[in-house]
């Protein structure tokens, strides 16, 4: 369990955009890039963190 102040910090993202990325918001595929990266997982685990949503 991380907090989103804690998952921003380390993806170098702000905590209205893990928020809004959270909330179902689209958002772009280096911003995911960065959350997986943060989480520590690759990015073949995209779609099972972000769904299928291409």
């Amino acid at each position: 369990m991380m907090s989103k102040a804690e998952l921003a910090r380390r993806a170098n993202l702000s905590v209205l955009t893990i928020d809004r990325v959270e909330k179902g918001f689209g958002c772009r595929m280096d911003t995911k890039r960065k959350i997986l990266e943060a989480l520590g997982l690759k990015l073949a685990d995209r779609v099972r963190v972000f769904g299928n949503e291409e």
